[in-house]
Parts: C-alpha cells; sequence; structure tokens
C-alpha cells in the first residue's frame, strides 16, 4: 500500500495483526501504482524476500463520479495513470519472473462499469473499459507460457470508493441545474443500495479471486461478482461477447480461449 509508513501506518498493523490471528504471516510493502520507481522496488524487495511470485491482484483503483466534460485532463490522467497503466505496471513487473518459473496468476480486477456504461461514470468507466482490454490481451499473448490473466467484475459494494469519489475541479462548464445535480443523485441510489439491510459484501470479492486462485482446471476469462438479475446484464453480455471473440481468435489461428 501507499506510504505504509506513514498516514496508513495503522492500516498496516491492522492488517499485519488481522494476519496473525488467522494464523498467518504478512508483510505490508510500500507500493504506488502510479510510480515506475515504487513498483520496480516493492516488486524487487518481494522477490528477493520469497524467492518468486506466484500471484498478483490488481486491485488499486479510484472512481470519479460526475458530469464527463468537466473533468480536466490532469484529472482524466490520474483516473487512468491508477486504474489502468497502474495495473500495466505491474503487469511489466512481475511477467519476467512468473515467464521464467513458468507458471503464475494475474487477477484484474475492474467493474461492471467495465462493460457497461453509467452516465456521470463516463471517465471511471473508461479507464476500466481499457483496463478490460489490456487484461485480455495479456491472457491471450501469454497463452502457453503457464501464466493466466483473468477479470473479476464486481458490482456495488459498500467500500470507500464511492464516498472517496471526486468530482470534476471545473465547477463553471455545468451549471447547477438538473444535470449538475444527477451525480449526487446516483451517488445516493448507491450508498441507498449499499445500506440496505442485507447489503453486498466485499469479502464475496475476496472469496471469488480464492476459487481462481485455487482453480486448477481452465479459469474462465471472466468472473461476475454481483447477485443473479442485479448485474445490469453484464453476464449475457459476456457470454454473447465470448463466442464472437472466440470466432476472432479462431480465424487468427489462435483457438478457443475466452
Amino acid at each position: 500500500m501507499r506510504d505504509a509508513s506513514t498516514r496508513n501506518q495503522a492500516k498496516k498493523t491492522e492488517l499485519e495483526s488481522f494476519a496473525r490471528a488467522g494464523g498467518l504471516k504478512l508483510d505490508v510493502v510500500d507500493l504506488d501504482v502510479t510510480s515506475d520507481d515504487s513498483v520496480a522496488t516493492a516488486i524487487g524487495l518481494i522477490t528477493a524476500a520469497h524467492g518468486h511470485i506466484d500471484v498478483l491482484v490488481n486491485n488499486a483503483s479510484v472512481m470519479n463520479i460526475g458530469v464527463t466534460e468537466p473533468y480536466s485532463m490532469a484529472e482524466l490522467q490520474a483516473q487512468f495513470d491508477v486504474n489502468t497503466l497502474g495495473p500495466v505496471r505491474m503487469f511489466r513487473a512481475v511477467l519476467r519472473g512468473m515467464r521464467a518459473q513458468g507458471s503464475g496468476l494475474i487477477v484484474s480486477i475492474t467493474s461492471l462499469a467495465g462493460r457497461v456504461v453509467f452516465p456521470f461514470f463516463g471517465a471511471y468507466a473508461a479507464s476500466k473499459f481499457a483496463l478490460e482490454a489490456s487484461a485480455e490481451a495479456y491472457r491471450y499473448e501469454l497463452s502457453g507460457t503457464g501464466v493466466d490473466s483473468v477479470i473479476v467484475e464486481p458490482g456495488a459494494f459498500g467500500t470507500a470508493l464511492l464516498p472517496h469519489s471526486p468530482a470534476p475541479s471545473d465547477k463553471k462548464t455545468v451549471d447547477d441545474g438538473a444535470v449538475g445535480q444527477m451525480p449526487d443523485a446516483m451517488k445516493a441510489g448507491f450508498q441507498k443500495m449499499y445500506d440496505s439491510p442485507e447489503p453486498r459484501q466485499p469479502q464475496d470479492v475476496a472469496d471469488a479471486i480464492v476459487r481462481l486462485i485455487e482453480q486448477t482446471d481452465r479459469r474462465p476469462l471472466r468472473t461476475v461478482v454481483m447477485a443473479p438479475g442485479m448485474d445490469f446484464g453484464v453476464e449475457r453480455l459476456n457470454q454473447a461477447v465470448s463466442s464472437i471473440q472466440n470466432e476472432l481468435l479462431t480465424t487468427l489461428q489462435f483457438g478457443s480461449m475466452v
């Protein structure tokens, strides 16, 4: 995590204590996915300590919610640097070792908004669509190496992502009329879902990742984590697209990989 010895030290301690209570050993390493140097240093420390890396979970993410137009280029670049380029940095950092050992798994956490687009989630959805494409391309290109790339698509879960979603700094482009107020209304709607008597738990996502790690046969490219009927049709979309994608791959003489 970022700033593990300063502002996030309490979180670091909490994680390590949680692991010890379960009889496990957990080492928290300082890592900022937006920094080439930080990524290289962290992966170097982990490799030196453990000799190899078996699994990478690309989970770092920020979520911009607001009218898309007022976001500045700097704000959009920051969104993509964490959600898209950050995972690519991590792919690049671990793949040489995984390829050399002939095994490894990379799990990229995207979103239902990486397959369907909600108004006012334009910047976030674009970054997740791009991560979906990158992770899928890696899966095809790594075939035969023993290294697998898969995607987990969570729905709406009550994490800190929504409350900390940055609005665009340019308040002048879109006035305070109906359109300008709609992003807050959408956020309130999602928050109401989180506050329901039986909210979906982030543990469901962790459990899905564990199942993928432990799976010994061919893993699915995409795993949706959301209650049936509440995935906005993403499961059906994935099934429909997979046949088209497999036709393309067969035409290119790659065979079925989706």
